[in-house]
C-alpha cells in the first residue's frame, strides 16, 4: 500500500514539475522575443516602422480604456458570434448527414467543394446586393468562412467510428434516435469541436 502511495506522489510531482518546466519555458521564450524586438527596434530607430515593446504595451493599455473602442469591438464579437451560430446551425446537421451516408456525400460533396473554393471577398458585392447595408453581408461573410471547417471535420469525426460500435448498438435494440445521440455524436465531438474551433478562428478572419 506504502509502495503504491508513494508511486502516485511521484507521479504527481513529475506532471507538477513538467508544467512548471513548460510555464518556465514559455516565460523564457517571451523574454527572448521582447529581447530581441527591443534591440531591432533600437537598432531601427523609427516608430513607424518598428515601434518599441512599451510603446505598444502603451498603446495596447490605451485601446482597451477607450469607451468607443470597446463599444466596436463588442460589436464585432456579436458579429463572429452570429456567424458562427448560422455555420454551426447549417454546417453541422450536413456533416453528420454527409459522414455516415455516402449517397448524401455524393449528393452535397460537390457543391461544398465548388463553393469552399471561392475566395470570401469575391462574395463581398453579392452579399451586399442580397443584404443591404449593415451586418447582414458581415454575418453572411463569416458564416460562410466558418462553416466549412465545421462540416469538413464533422464528416471526418463520423467516417473516424468504428462500425463495432454500430454494431454492439444494434444488437442491444438501439432505435437510429439512440445510436445517433448516444454513439455517434459523442464519437464524433471532438472533430466537431475542433471544426468549430477553426470556424471561429476564420470568422475572425473574415470579419469587414
Amino acid at each position: 500500500m506504502e509502495v503504491k502511495v508513494s508511486a502516485n506522489t511521484r507521479l504527481k510531482k513529475k506532471k507538477v514539475n513538467s508544467k512548471l518546466l513548460d510555464i518556465l519555458y514559455k516565460i523564457l521564450a517571451l523574454v527572448i522575443i521582447i529581447g530581441i524586438w527591443q534591440i531591432s527596434a533600437q537598432k531601427i530607430g523609427s516608430s513607424l516602422l518598428l515601434p518599441m515593446p512599451m510603446d505598444v504595451f502603451k498603446g495596447f493599455i490605451t485601446c482597451i480604456t477607450d469607451p468607443e473602442i470597446v463599444k466596436n469591438v463588442i460589436i464585432t464579437l456579436q458579429r463572429v458570434l452570429k456567424g458562427f451560430m448560422y455555420a454551426l446551425i447549417f454546417g453541422l446537421p450536413l456533416g453528420l448527414i454527409m459522414g455516415f451516408s455516402s449517397s448524401c456525400e455524393k449528393l452535397f460533396s460537390p457543391l461544398v467543394d465548388s463553393a469552399r473554393q471561392v475566395p470570401i471577398m469575391a462574395w463581398v458585392p453579392l452579399t451586399i446586393v442580397w443584404f443591404g447595408i449593415g451586418d447582414g453581408p458581415t454575418i453572411f461573410l463569416i458564416a460562410f468562412a466558418g462553416v466549412f471547417p465545421i462540416i469538413l471535420n464533422t464528416i471526418q469525426g463520423v467516417r473516424s467510428i468504428s462500425k463495432d460500435y454500430y454494431n454492439a448498438a444494434k444488437s442491444m435494440g438501439a432505435s437510429p434516435f439512440t445510436i445517433f445521440t448516444n454513439v455517434m455524436l459523442p464519437a464524433a465531438l471532438p472533430d466537431i469541436l475542433t471544426g468549430a474551433r477553426l470556424a471561429i478562428s476564420t470568422g475572425w478572419m473574415s470579419v469587414i
